[in-house]
């Protein structure tokens, strides 16, 4: 039985937006549908450079294309200050939603997000396109493993790369009107995501920013760091900038095995995905090598990651349009876990390193 495809529509034409656009056209129950900006000329330029199907809707206004009644679903990768406006907007024009992170500037507006997708039976799903690799599965499977792994303690995470001199000044990430999150928000959310994850998303019990966070002069940070700390003892920590070399991996440490991926984010190259384990490892006689060496195993991929979240998301939504299933509550859950604990390491900053406790 052929599945039910999902037609999209995207409002606003960001950087972002072109590669979810590529992802919609590969995932095989997803149809590109129509592009909306706040000028014709610039919806159809965004067309014609992403290579939108001939038939594709051109709108000058947001608003248009919420009001199409042959749109199913909405890609919003707009600034993070204007998602709690427009995700609601969506949503009471009954339409699903997929939103780029962070979802909002803080916890609250997300909630209200949330409150206007169930109000009106709507799906949202985070654009945390690394959650839907094939090799996060193969991981969580080896975290898993109480043989091989054994009980997690500990977890490292860390995504930086380095804004040019035009980034620095002139990108919406560093803008306090546009994403006022700065580093913490656009970079930081992939770490914590991953904290969380390796956490099986049990929240945290206190959360305590690193010193030396570095701000630009309007206040928007572009480095900073956290420790996480669970009642059972599990620590992590965390770290993010715009301002030092390309980097993105998560460790994570249990009582018997150590998994770790250089390239969790975004892969080295979309067909392949690598990770690391080690289980049981110990020093050989003369303490000069490793018994077992690490394992260096490989995931290959038949759909880029970006196109495997839109295939999950377009597959929830059609359960929804088909069959009268009740939105899916597990994504919403899981951006909502990772707000809370942004919104966490924000207030720390603020309160001079205070320690902050999570409260659901």
């Amino acid at each position: 039985m052929a599945e039910t495809v999902i037609r999209f529509g995207i409002i606003g034409c960001a950087e972002i937006a072109r590669k979810i656009s590529r992802a919609i056209i590969l995932a095989p129950n997803a149809q590109l549908s129509a592009v909306a900006s706040r000028s014709v000329e610039k919806a159809a330029a965004f067309a014609k450079a992403n290579n939108f199907p001939p038939d594709a809707k051109i709108y000058g206004s947001y608003e248009s294309l919420l009001d199409d009644p042959d749109i199913d679903a909405v890609y919003v990768p707009l600034p993070t200050s204007l998602h709690v406006k427009w995700a609601c907007l969506v949503a009471q024009k009954k339409k699903h939603i997929l939103l780029e992170k962070p979802v909002g500037l803080n916890v609250g507006e997300f909630d209200k997000i949330l409150d206007a997708c169930e109000a009106n039976g709507v799906q949202i799903m985070d654009g945390t396109m690394w959650m839907h690799n094939p090799r996060t599965k193969k991981m969580r499977e080896f975290l898993a493993d109480k043989e091989r792994f054994g009980e997690l303690r500990t977890i490292h995470s860390t995504f930086t790369f380095a804004g040019d001199e035009d980034f620095l000044k002139n990108d919406i990430r560093v803008k306090p009107d546009l994403d006022g999150l700065g580093a913490l928000g656009d970079a930081g959310w992939y770490p914590i995501r991953a904290i969380l994850w390796a956490a099986d998303y049990e929240l945290p019990k206190t959360i305590i920013a690193l010193r030396g966070p570095i701000l630009n002069e309007a206040g928007v940070i572009l480095a900073c760091g956290a420790s996480l700390h669970w009642e059972d003892g599990k620590v992590a920590t965390l770290h993010c900038s715009f301002l030092t070399h390309l980097t993105m991996f998560v460790t994570a440490i249990g009582t018997k095995g150590t998994l770790h991926v250089d390239d969790f984010i975004v892969p080295f190259n979309e067909k392949e995905a690598p990770y690391t384990t080690s289980s049981k490892s110990w020093f050989n006689e003369l303490v000069t090598g490793w018994e077992p060496l690490p394992s260096q195993n490989m995931v290959f991929v038949d759909l880029p990651q970006e196109a495997c979240m839109v295939r999950e998301f377009a597959r929830l939504v059609g359960n929804i349009k088909v069959n009268g299933a009740k939105p899916d509550q597990t994504w919403p859950t899981r951006s909502r876990k990772t707000q809370l604990i942004l919104d966490a390491v924000k207030t720390s900053i603020e309160r001079g390193f205070e320690p902050v406790e999570i409260a659901n």
